[in-house]
């Protein structure tokens, strides 16, 4: 075992039993593999004080101690060394900043190179949130998730939406809610959708409840423009707060100089065009899609404050949709994300990195002009 503060080995012994009823056993098994018998024989022979003084630095501290921890589910890491780090404010939860309103007059200014996005509300938002799994399958419990449930719920609700939760669903009724909500005929009278899919996933995938996986492919073929003509032309959102592999990104060291950030452009295809009575659209289009990481890579999710993710896409958003359109706050979430770093001394996870992405068809800039309504 690595050396450390008392308080630090306290804490972690503290921590221990809240990482499932598997842990202690990994934990001793760890030790033995390492060579370290000395020390689980020492835990062994002190388990009945070693619980009592648990017991009391829970009355002290509480039992929600406020650890990040990975997105995602991999059976061959154990639990108790999933990245972690503490909690670095006292309070319950984030701070969810109010929502800036758009004046009108950069309504004006800026509606005719933007989506319509005038509608109230101003579309119909989806949350999927799964938090807890069966005990059949290897999913933790995910600390924290109810916080960015919440954290989206308020924010998409400010920005004029009208939001529908689900909580932790099967696979299959994953599929059944956002099929049903798909084809909910509200969908034509307003001008816009969002999606959100809070739980452990994996590459292209994320968990129901069950531990069955529910394809994002899927998921996104129910809004395009063949299977939901109620939203054709208008801007679908989607954000998947979820792993996408296991590894863990450990960053690597900055060279001295400036920084450069630069983003490539995307052209537009000029295609043939053929005449027909019927303007033809591609099957898929008009969708942008927020991911908390990069392909192969784990998000982490902090027990207290939610995901890093959902917790820079709310501050963001909040400060910044009055004049911002959502790619460029995408950008900003990348940037926030980029400058974050875990927090687990003695770990091999100290100082770990994450990094979002998103994707987008988008065809015009999306403005959600929050606050505006025409005529009031």
């Amino acid at each position: 075992a690595k050396s450390g503060s008392f308080s630090q080995n306290v804490e972690f012994l503290n921590l221990l039993p809240k990482r499932g009823p598997n842990a202690f056993s990994a934990f001793c098994e760890a030790l033995r593999e390492t060579k370290q018998q000395h020390l689980e024989a020492m835990i062994l022979k002190t388990m009945s004080n070693l619980s009592h003084g648990i017991a009391r630095l829970e009355h002290c501290y509480g039992s929600d101690l406020p650890f990040p921890a990975s997105e995602s589910c991999n059976p061959k890491r154990p639990r108790w060394i999933e990245p972690m780090e503490h909690s670095l404010d006292n309070g319950d939860g984030p701070l969810i900043p109010p929502v800036k309103y758009c004046t009108p007059e950069f309504y004006h200014d800026h509606q005719h190179l933007a989506y319509k996005l005038i509608s109230e509300p101003r579309g119909l938002a989806l949350i999927l949130s799964n938090v807890h799994f069966s005990s059949e399958n290897d999913l933790e419990y995910r600390a924290g998730g109810d916080v960015d449930c919440t954290s989206l719920e308020m924010l998409f609700k400010h920005l004029g939406y009208r939001v529908t939760v689900v909580h932790d669903q099967t696979a299959q009724e994953m599929q059944k809610t956002l099929e049903r909500f798909s084809k909910l005929p509200d969908h034509r009278h307003v001008d816009s959708c969002i999606v959100a899919l809070l739980s452990h996933g994996v590459e292209g995938g994320v968990y129901g409840s069950d531990g069955k996986l529910l394809q994002l492919q899927e998921a996104f073929r129910l809004f395009d423009n063949a299977n939901c003509p109620n939203l054709q032309n208008k801007p679908k959102m989607f954000f998947i707060q979820a792993c996408r592999g296991d590894e863990t990104d450990r960053g690597v060291d900055q060279r001295d100089g400036k920084e450069w950030s630069d983003s490539p452009g995307c052209e537009e295809s000029d295609a043939n065009k053929e005449e027909n009575l019927k303007l033809r659209l591609p099957t898929c289009s008009d969708m942008i899609c927020g991911y908390a990481c990069l392909k192969g890579t784990a998000a982490m999710r902090n027990t207290k404050r939610g995901s890093w993710y959902v917790e820079a896409l709310t501050s963001v958003f909040a400060e910044d949709s009055r004049d911002t359109h959502v790619a460029d706050m995408l950008v900003k979430v990348n940037r926030q994300i980029k400058q974050r770093e875990g927090y687990a001394p003695g770990t091999e996870f100290h100082r770990c990195k994450e990094m979002s992405e998103y994707c987008s068809t988008l065809c015009r800039d999306l403005y959600l002009f929050p606050g505006y309504l025409p005529g009031k």
